[in-house]
């Protein structure tokens, strides 16, 4: 045969084995890829000696080899289902081997269902049942339990994706390879609803794939508890929202089931009529609930449906534009032909003070030769500061990269000036150095959490500004005292005063340095640039070295003080950390001093006597001002268990005073309405809460309707109560919204209790003359 990866690309002729599994197997190369289970695929040889080129031409490659490649799954089957090649007769199965067994026999156990190693009725109809197995023939009889066996097969294959993904340290997210991991858990976890799983299951099966296959992959075991708890994090977020998806699904078939029914007669009399999903289906259940794609056009193709992809693909594409004009902050005017500029030369790491030659400018857009500007970059904004043109001044707003290198800086308004002349371009210094000392300690926090957390615990984006920085990376959440010791390690590293450095190498170097922080996705030129923390400077030894292309502090003591001030999920998987440092902690810890004072005169209105909030000293220094926080808050959080034990001691007995006058009261109304079957009244001075408490008192005493009112404060409150086997005469909220109306106000309830409010306190008597006549009318 003849191999291609693709349309072009290396290519050669191969060598295929194939095994003929007839009775005979004498069919000569006949069922060779025909997509027949008699005969299938377990070894091949690719003689890679061309590139298939654009043009449909071959050019042989200048380096020639074999790749060679078997199908392990299907190796086993054949050696396993054949008894080391001597017995054809027995079902011969990728499933039907000590690779997925321990995984079904877990399964069934969770599960309570048995797989009965079914297989399609496409493939069944070509086997024998020689072993006793069971072979669908009858598709009706089979189909629940074909559906079955299909879950037990696509839950066992997934579980080895995630799980060997996952030990190689790829994170089901939305992005890139991540998404493809989350497509494949929530298709498995689909699956589970066929074998009765509501909830998280999927992650337990984890353990038997530690088992049997640790021995040869021994990461499988390293890294076992981030991938079960990796695994049923995804679980739990797609369980909650799965059944909603499902149902929608359902009423959107439901809906075109009789447009199927249609289309299948059209087609019995020659007539091709399509009937698809809905594409706004489609793209709501991935948008609110979580289902990709793929798992719909699954979910529609066991209906016998198609989906719509183009009308998803255009509400996909409608979202995108949504999201990039939402994200979109100082609009940078992209100057026409930016091709034609040579990419502008940076400066900024040595350079805060620069004066240069105008390259390009377009009204308020000033393109320079050379720049200390840093263009906002890898999570860094971009700088600000002072263009000097020999016509004026101009305030640079922000500075952007192009697509092809040139640095767009944005102006204050627009300049006379034009190519060629000088301008003197000045970074606001003390807003960079606050950015620097926000980049250098995102690189300690990305160590510490790997020294404290994880390994695991991935970057997946950051902002890096002078007032603050934050850091989104895969894990589960924190717990209080791994946030604790994250900021600790920190602040320990930024004392030791340990030298900040930068060097160049070229990336094939760099790639094979397993200490060098590299992100997956991002695109390397061939040198790149090594920041480096610890060590020797620029001997590439320290403990934090990260591919990094921002600006730094020289040093770990120019940070100053590192304060972790929130730690919030984002999306499934995915975590962010605020933080701040240097004069932004400081900033903070004043900012923190006053929310904290404002809570105290919360808790302190509620009970007077609560102890006197500890100082707050605004020229400390910054470690000790937050320092003076944590105490704050510490004495914040006893004083508000107080408040709160206190408020429910009071409630309590406010509660009885409440129930011994309602009790009183309810005695004196059923002693003036003694030989009544129902009971209409006036009680002095008072709520709602009260007259609620009383009815209840009274529903004893009186075998009829009861409605009281009463006035305080300005304001009518109405209560009524029906026995429920009045109800059929006379209900509660019917007469309370009768009534309510003729106080000025409104009100509702249920058949057998209602309640109702209003402002008329001099049309009482009126309400009650009402709720008099209603019940004797009943």
């Amino acid at each position: 045969n003849f191999w291609m990866m693709g349309d072009t690309g290396p290519c050669g002729p191969c060598s295929e084995l194939h095994v003929d599994l007839t009775p005979d197997g004498d069919t000569r190369g006949a069922l060779v890829n025909k997509d027949d289970p008699r005969c299938f695929e377990i070894w091949n040889l690719v003689f890679i000696q061309f590139n298939a080129n654009a043009d449909g031409t071959f050019t042989p490659l200048p380096q020639r080899h074999v790749d060679t490649g078997m199908g392990f799954e299907r190796a086993s089957a054949i050696i396993q289902g054949t008894k080391n090649l001597t017995d054809f007769s027995g079902t011969i199965s990728n499933y039907e081997t000590d690779i997925f067994r321990p995984i079904f026999d877990e399964l069934e156990k969770l599960s309570g269902k048995k797989y009965a190693s079914t297989l399609p009725v496409t493939q069944a109809s070509h086997l024998r049942s020689g072993d006793g197995k069971t072979r669908v023939t009858d598709r009706q009889d089979a189909c629940v339990t074909e559906k079955i066996d299909i879950a037990f097969r696509v839950i066992a294959d997934h579980i080895r994706t995630l799980s060997f993904a996952i030990a190689d340290g790829i994170i089901p997210s939305n992005e890139g390879r991540g998404y493809v991991l989350r497509r494949v858990l929530r298709r498995a976890v689909r699956y589970g609803r066929t074998l009765g799983f509501h909830e998280p299951f999927f992650f337990k099966l984890a353990d038997v794939l530690a088992r049997t296959m640790g021995d040869i992959f021994p990461e499988i075991r390293a890294k076992q508890k981030a991938i079960k708890v990796t695994i049923r994090r995804e679980e739990e977020a797609f369980n909650k929202t799965l059944d909603l998806g499902v149902a929608i699904f359902n009423e959107a078939i439901r809906r075109r089931a009789f447009l199927a029914g249609e289309a299948e007669r059209a087609r019995e009399h020659g007539r091709d009529v399509a009937v698809v999903f809905p594409g706004d289906v489609a793209f709501e259940l991935y948008d609110t609930y979580g289902f990709p794609l793929d798992l719909t056009q699954l979910m529609a193709r066991e209906k016998g449906f198609s989906v719509n992809v183009d009308r998803f693909n255009e509400l996909m594409t409608q979202q995108r534009e949504r999201s990039r004009a939402a994200q979109s902050k100082i609009a940078i005017e992209v100057i026409s032909e930016e091709a034609e500029f040579q990419p502008t030369i940076f400066v900024g790491y040595e350079e805060l003070d620069l004066v240069c030659e105008v390259a390009a400018i377009d009204g308020d857009v000033l393109v320079p030769v050379e720049t200390p500007f840093y263009a906002e970059m890898g999570g860094q904004v971009g700088d600000t500061g002072i263009a000097i043109f020999g016509s004026g001044d101009r305030k640079v707003l922000d500075t952007r990269r192009g697509k092809y290198g040139p640095y767009f800086h944005k102006l204050s308004e627009r300049i006379d000036a034009q190519r060629g002349d000088e301008v003197r371009l000045v970074v606001d210094a003390p807003r960079r150095r606050a950015i620097e000392r926000h980049h250098t300690v995102t690189h300690l926090l990305h160590w510490a959490l790997h020294e404290i957390v994880s390994r695991d615990a991935v970057q997946k984006g950051s902002y890096v500004g002078p007032d603050k920085l934050t850091f989104d990376f895969s894990s589960a959440a924190l717990t209080p005292q791994q946030k604790r010791d994250v900021e600790k390690l920190v602040n320990e590293k930024v004392r030791e005063n340990a030298a900040v450095s930068w060097t160049e190498i070229p990336y094939a170097e760099a790639k094979k340095r397993a200490d060098i922080q590299q992100f997956f996705g991002d695109k390397y030129g061939d040198v790149v640039r090594v920041v480096q923390i610890g060590g020797d400077p620029k001997a590439l030894n320290g403990y934090s070295m990260e591919l990094c292309g921002g600006t730094h502090v020289r040093s770990t003591s120019e940070i100053g003080s590192f304060r972790i001030v929130r730690e919030e999920a984002i999306a499934a998987g995915t975590r962010r950390i605020e933080a701040v440092a240097g004069d932004a902690a400081r900033a903070w810890a004043e900012e923190e001093a006053a929310r904290q004072q404002e809570k105290f005169k919360m808790l302190a209105r509620k009970k007077s006597d609560v102890g006197a909030l500890p100082t707050f000293a605004k020229e400390a220094e910054t470690a000790e001002m937050l320092r003076q926080i944590d105490a704050r808050a510490v004495h914040l959080e006893k004083v508000d268990v107080d408040v709160r034990e206190w408020e429910k001691k009071n409630a309590k007995t406010a509660e009885a005073q409440l129930r011994s006058r309602a009790a009183e009261i309810a005695n004196e109304l059923a002693a003036e309405h003694a030989g009544k079957n129902s009971c209409v009244a006036e009680v002095a001075d008072g709520d709602g809460k009260l007259l609620q408490a009383i009815v209840d008192a009274l529903k004893p005493k009186f075998s009829g309707p009861i409605l009281l009112a009463s006035a305080k404060d300005g304001s009518v409150a109405l209560v009524a109560s029906v026995p429920k086997e009045l109800t059929a005469k006379i209900q509660a909220d019917k007469m309370i919204q009768q009534i309510a109306p003729i106080v000025g106000g409104k009100g509702g309830g249920r058949l057998e209790s209602a309640r109702g409010a209003g402002k008329d306190v001099d049309k009482i008597d009126n309400a009650l003359a009402e709720a008099k006549r209603l019940i004797a009318a009943a």
